[in-house]
């Protein structure tokens, strides 16, 4: 009998059969075909009788039409079936898991499925508060539920350094990919072995004696500053922050790119138009939760825009690397000798001299060994996207602190006027090293004020923190503006006192109760030259004026986006130091 007709037979006369009797017979019938085949006809092929008794077994183990009727599209579906059923199983458990550990921190009272979503769905000001005051009430270690995703926040020292101090948890939380699009994987958002490459490689770039190249840069663009400042000095409330932002960005894009912008003179320039506005669609995206789908992005019209700002950023970045890239081939091919010059497009040419960001890359680059220009475009976006707003909002914040607390404003001029004197002289770098009081001001602005006050990192382990463990996959996030009122670490935290970072006083902190530049393995790389370059335009502005605010702490509406601002800007009022800088005064 052909297996056909055994088939054909075994439904006529077996159909009362269960299931597995008839499974097997077909089971022994294949054993038997296959027997005979290799014993009892050697005339037909091998192969193929043990095809047709695999086809018949496949009827048996894959639920064929002989058995079951299904057919492959039945099995296929059936298989598909089985393995959603699985991995849905698996994920329950390990949410399950997830969700019993994170409820056992506490945090604010949330609701089924949106957990503290409504909570957070409030303007920037109001979540800015009730994170670091409301939420942070709940403990050192706080859960908050957005819909199904939990963020655990940190606001002590102890916890931050679990986090900050392990060369484990480095991993920038997912909210850093709306920026790929303009850094693509720079220092900035890079990670895993890619991130320690970049960052050995581009730690020599930032040692100190380069650094010190940068001075000069810093104090030409602070002077242009204080002459458009001279234009606002009579005493007047106005909103000193966007003069200082121009100010930054003529320094980072020097620095980075030895290529001179002019923004301060040029406010209407393309790319100066393009750094603000990507700024503010990056800050817009990363707080507005319905602008976070790609779809819903492209539908709102903004991914249109953003588009059209990174191809004036790009080509920006693009021209220079390739500009800056002939002119290092042509200054090994005939030496360094020679002045600096500018080309039309105010291209620093290569001299002697100073050697902007960019070039230090383009060294490291020749050979074929170390970065691309892909690469490279990479890291001088960053460090511009890095520079620039941070400094802008550090510098501005500590003109801030000094207005509302003349006394340490009176102190920082005492230590300006024993420099330079009634001297209107560039600033140097022993000058900037001597500046001891003035750099405690800065910090004592960071402290208070922080330019980042919130950033996170994504677990790619579990972490466990004050006896809390935390799974792998969740955001964790030091929330920086709290750390720094931590009362046991700064005593009457709210008030300014830059004596705080004197040395003997400092030497008793926990290291990580202060970081406005984050800490650990993955802090800023560039917190030197910030530094530097925050000194320098201070001092420059502080020789030049006094300054006063009308506006209290509790009056300042902050907005921790990006950057830590005042929602309706910082107003001052400047008040020459010396009669003959007064708008409209002989010279």
């Amino acid at each position: 009998m052909t297996p056909e007709g055994y088939r054909q037979a075994c439904y006529s006369t077996q159909s009362h059969l269960k299931r597995k009797d008839y499974n097997r017979d077909i089971k022994t019938y294949a054993k038997d075909v296959l027997r005979l085949a290799e014993h009892e006809a050697p005339s037909q092929s091998l192969c193929s009788q043990r095809r047709e008794c695999m086809s018949l077994g496949s009827s048996v183990w894959w639920g064929g039409e002989g058995v079951s009727g299904w057919g492959w599209g039945g099995v296929a579906t059936s298989l598909l079936l089985s393995l959603l059923l699985t991995a849905s199983l698996v994920y329950y458990i390990k949410r399950r898991s997830m969700v019993s550990l994170i409820n056992k921190i506490p945090g604010p009272k949330g609701i089924p499925l949106l957990g503290n979503a409504l909570q957070v769905t409030v303007d920037n000001v109001e979540l800015f508060h009730l994170v670091n005051e409301e939420f942070c009430q709940h403990g050192p270690v706080v859960k908050v539920w957005v819909a199904m995703t939990p963020v655990i926040i940190l606001s002590e020292a102890k916890a931050v350094e679990e986090l900050l101090g392990s060369s484990r948890h480095i991993e920038k939380s997912w909210d850093y990919l709306f920026l790929r699009p303009w850094l693509g994987t720079g220092l900035l958002t890079a990670s895993g072995s890619k991130w320690h490459a970049r960052r050995k490689l581009l730690t020599p770039s930032f040692h100190f004696k380069i650094l010190e190249d940068f001075v000069d840069v810093f104090d030409r663009q602070a002077k242009t500053l204080v002459e458009k400042l001279k234009k606002k000095a009579d005493g007047t409330p106005f909103d000193i922050l966007p003069y200082i932002a121009l100010c930054t960005l003529d320094i980072i894009c020097e620095s980075a790119m030895g290529r001179t912008i002019n923004s301060q003179e040029q406010e209407e320039s393309q790319y100066v138009k393009a750094v603000q506005r990507i700024n503010f669609l990056l800050q817009r995206r990363m707080n507005v939760v319905w602008q976070h789908p790609d779809f819903m992005y492209r539908v709102l019209g903004y991914a249109k825009e953003m588009e059209k700002c990174l191809a004036i950023l790009h080509k920006f970045t693009g021209d220079t690397i390739r500009e800056r890239r002939r002119m290092y081939h042509e200054k090994m091919e005939n030496g360094e000798d020679g002045p600096k010059k500018h080309d039309t497009n105010g291209v620093e040419k290569m001299g002697k001299r100073k050697l902007a960001f960019l070039d230090l890359l383009l060294e490291s680059s020749e050979g074929g060994k170390g970065l691309s220009d892909e690469d490279i475009r990479e890291e001088v976006d960053t460090f511009m996207f890095e520079g620039h707003d941070t400094t802008a909002a550090a510098i501005s914040w500590a003109l801030y602190c000094l207005a509302r607390n003349q006394h340490a404003q009176s102190r920082v001029h005492e230590e300006l006027d024993a420099i330079f004197g009634d001297s209107d002289r560039p600033a140097t770098k022993v000058d900037l090293s001597e500046m001891k009081y003035t750099e405690s001001c800065i910090k004592e602005a960071l402290r208070l004020y922080p330019s980042v006050p919130n950033f996170a990192r994504e677990l790619k382990e579990e972490l466990i923190v004050a006896g809390y463990r935390i799974p792998a996959g969740v955001t964790v996030m030091p929330a920086v503006y709290r750390l720094h009122r931590d009362p046991d670490q700064f005593p009457d935290p709210e008030r300014f006192d830059p004596d705080r970072f004197l040395q003997e006083n400092s030497a008793k902190r926990h290291p990580f109760a202060y970081v406005p530049f984050s800490a650990g393995p993955r802090n800023c790389i560039g917190q030197k030259f910030a530094m530097l370059e925050e000194k320098s335009v201070l001092s420059r502005v502080l020789r030049n004026f006094r300054v006063h605010s009308d506006t209290a702490p509790s009056d300042l509406q902050l907005v921790g986006e990006l950057i830590l601002r005042p929602k309706n800007g910082n107003w001052l009022k400047l008040v020459p130091r010396r009669p003959t800088e007064l708008p409209g005064a002989e010279e």
